[in-house]
C-alpha cells in the first residue's frame, strides 16, 4: 500500500491516507536530461532518499524535461502537477527574484546552511510561491565565458565582445549586456551544440563542468578566467504535498538534502578538475583577465546581478525588504581578497 502525493492537475487535491505505516511516494522530475552531471548528482540524492527512506518515503522520479518542459517544472511543482523539481532558480526567477543571491554568491550551500541564508530562501519560497526549497545542490562551481576564437582585449585588458556571437540566457543576461555591451542570443541549454555547429554562436558561458558531457568542446577552445557567479540548481517541493509527508519522512529526505548539499560540493569541485585536465589535453587554451580589468569583471558579475534582483525586488508585493540580508547572507566580501 503506499501514499501518493502527486496532485494530478489540480492544485490541492491530494488526500492523505490514515495508515500509519504506509510507505509514501513523492513524485519528481529534473530540469535538465539524464546524461549531464547535474543531473547525475540529483539522481544520486534521490538514491541516498530512497535507501534511508525504505520503507517510510521514497522519491519517484518521472523523467526529466521530456515528461515536463524544463521552463514549465516550476509552474507544474508549484500546482501540485508534480511534488518535486530539481531546477536552477533562474527558470522561476520572475516570480522569485531573490534567486540571484545565489547566482553572485561567493558562497557554497554549506555556509549559507549554517548563517541560516538557505533557511531564509527557503521562507522567501515558501511565501511567494507556496513551495519548500529543500536545498541548494551543486554549489561551489561557477561559470566561465568559452569562446571559439581566440578572445581580443583594448588597451587597459578589458574583455572585448564586439562582434561576438554570444549565448545569454536569464543566468548571465545583466551582466553580458549591462557591462560587457554583448548582443546576446538566447538559447536553451538543448539547442546550444547544434548553434554552435552551424556558426550561429561563437561564445557561450557556461559552468566549469559539463562541457564535455555537452559535446561543446568539440567548439569551444578558449576559457576565460577568472570565473563569475555560482550555480543555483536546488530542489523545491510543493508545500501541501511537503506539509503532508509524516514527521519522519520529512526529517530522512531534508536530513539526506543537507548532506547532499556538502557530498555536492566535494564531488563536482573533483569533477572540475578532472574536467579541466581533460580540456587541456584536448588543446583547450586558458586566457586571462588582470589587474584592474579582472577586478571590475567580477565586481560588475556581482553588482548587476543585485542591481537586477533589487529591481525585481521591488516589483513584488513583498518588496526590497530582505535585499540587505540576502547580500550579507550571500556573499562574503573577504572571500574574494
Amino acid at each position: 500500500m503506499k501514499k501518493t502525493l502527486i496532485a494530478g492537475v489540480v492544485a490541492g487535491s491530494t488526500v492523505f491516507g490514515a495508515s500509519a505505516w504506509a510507505e509514501e511516494t513523492i513524485t519528481a522530475v529534473h530540469a535538465f536530461p539524464e546524461t549531464l552531471i547535474y543531473t547525475q548528482s540529483f539522481l544520486s540524492f534521490v538514491d541516498k532518499v530512497n535507501e534511508a527512506g525504505e520503507g517510510v518515503v521514497q522519491i519517484e522520479v518521472r523523467g526529466g524535461p521530456e515528461a515536463i518542459g524544463m521552463f514549465q517544472q516550476p509552474d507544474a511543482v508549484r500546482d501540485g502537477i508534480v511534488d518535486m523539481v530539481y531546477t536552477p532558480g533562474s527558470f522561476y526567477g520572475g516570480a522569485l527574484p531573490e534567486k540571484d543571491a545565489l547566482v553572485a554568491s561567493n558562497l557554497t550551500a554549506i555556509e549559507t546552511r549554517e548563517n541560516g541564508g538557505i533557511a531564509l530562501i527557503d521562507e522567501i519560497h515558501q511565501e511567494k510561491m507556496g513551495l519548500k526549497y529543500l536545498g541548494w545542490f551543486d554549489s561551489g562551481v561557477c561559470y566561465n565565458l568559452w569562446t571559439r576564437e581566440e578572445p581580443s582585449f583594448d588597451a587597459s585588458g578589458n574583455l572585448e565582445v564586439e562582434g561576438l556571437k554570444l549565448r545569454g540566457n536569464a543566468v548571465y543576461n545583466a551582466f553580458f549586456t549591462n557591462y560587457l555591451g554583448a548582443q546576446v542570443i538566447d538559447l536553451p541549454t538543448g539547442e546550444v551544440y547544434a548553434a554552435l555547429q552551424r556558426g550561429v554562436v561563437d561564445a557561450t558561458g557556461w559552468t566549469q563542468i559539463g562541457l564535455i558531457d555537452l559535446k561543446w568542446n568539440e567548439f569551444l577552445n578558449y576559457r576565460i578566467e577568472p570565473c563569475f557567479f555560482s550555480t543555483d540548481l536546488g530542489v523545491i517541493v510543493n508545500l501541501d504535498a511537503w506539509n503532508g509527508l509524516s514527521a519522519e519522512a520529512q526529517k530522512i529526505v531534508q536530513d539526506v538534502a543537507i548532506q547532499h548539499e556538502i557530498d555536492s560540493v566535494n564531488a563536482l569541485r573533483a569533477k572540475r578538475d578532472d574536467d579541466f585536465a581533460k580540456l587541456d589535453e584536448q588543446g583547450m587554451k586558458v586566457v586571462t583577465l588582470e589587474g584592474e580589468a579582472k577586478a571590475n569583471y567580477l565586481l560588475a558579475a556581482r553588482e548587476k546581478n543585485w542591481e537586477r534582483m533589487e529591481g525585481l525586488m521591488a516589483e513584488h508585493p513583498m518588496g526590497t525588504g530582505n535585499y540587505a540580508k540576502l547580500l550579507e547572507l550571500f556573499y562574503d566580501a573577504d572571500a574574494d581578497k
